[in-house]
């Protein structure tokens, strides 16, 4: 279990439509940023698009990040087979070990069997290139993303266990630790508050530096050792927007920071 960070880390920072800064991070800003921070894991999102770096950008980023001591995963979204192989070359070149995705086909949330069937065509290649393809909680219940690894019956699928995404389905973040902890390959952390507006109809969701939330962070990490997998921690930030851009990327670049300190008292590598 290695503590690291990710392109989700820094939304802001490294920018999305709507939000673009003047000088954007990009992923040998985020390599530099692993250093700074003493993490090391870094994991590549698909907010940060790998292939303008190229051939030699992808070579020289995989080197920089073995002689810092840094190990590269992948996350993409996605679970149509072309796509995926297309990935685990990626992380072939990237010496990356962990294909994350969100599992998606033409953009929605797929069926059970579908999934089961897009598993079923890729084990193979997974197993053999020494790869490990986790899906990520938050479109599909717990109990049947477990199912699906289950019926995959390869030990080259398992699951990112995110504490938050599950939210959206009404999927609280204890239930979804313990039915997925022991498939987990992946920790997210992301802490969040949940608060009544004024009116008291309705809720509004918030992220925090982790600790400083409502999380259980110790609990959930220690519930994951029951995984049958060697998961990394990775943090995850949900910064609400202030009044201007710059004001939002200066609080989630603090988090960062405040986020690791805290999450180096369970992990400590």
């Amino acid at each position: 279990m290695k503590l690291g960070i990710n392109t989700y880390s820094y939304m802001w920072s490294i920018g999305f439509g709507g939000a673009r800064p003047d000088r954007p991070m990009g992923a040998f800003d985020l390599l530099q940023k692993a250093c700074h921070l003493g993490v090391r894991v870094l994991q590549l999102g698909p907010n940060l698009p790998l292939v303008p770096l190229g051939e030699e950008g992808l070579e020289r980023l995989r080197q920089q990040a073995c002689a810092s001591g840094v190990e590269l995963e992948l996350g993409t979204r996605g679970l149509e087979l072309d796509h995926l192989k297309s990935q685990v070359s990626l992380c072939e070149r990237l010496g990356a070990t962990l294909l994350r995705t969100v599992p998606e086909i033409d953009g929605r949330t797929p069926l059970v069997s579908e999934i089961r069937a897009c598993l079923n065509a890729i084990v193979p290649l997974l197993e053999e290139k020494g790869v490990c393809l986790a899906m990520e909680n938050g479109n599909i219940p717990a109990g049947e993303l477990a199912r699906t690894v289950d019926e995959a019956g390869s030990s080259s699928v398992g699951v990112v266990l995110d504490t938050a995404n599950s939210l959206a389905i009404h999927e609280g973040w204890r239930y979804v630790t313990d039915v997925l902890a022991p498939y987990t390959m992946c920790l997210h952390v992301k802490d969040v508050s949940i608060m009544r507006v004024w009116h008291m109809m309705g809720f509004v969701c918030e992220g925090r530096p982790a600790g400083q939330g409502q999380l259980d962070i110790p609990w959930i990490i220690e519930a994951c050792k029951h995984s049958r997998h060697d998961f990394n921690v990775i943090l995850e930030l949900w910064p609400p927007e202030q009044d201007t851009l710059e004001d939002t990327i200066r609080i989630e670049q603090a988090w960062a920071e405040e986020s690791i300190a805290f999450l180096r008292k369970y992990v400590p590598e």
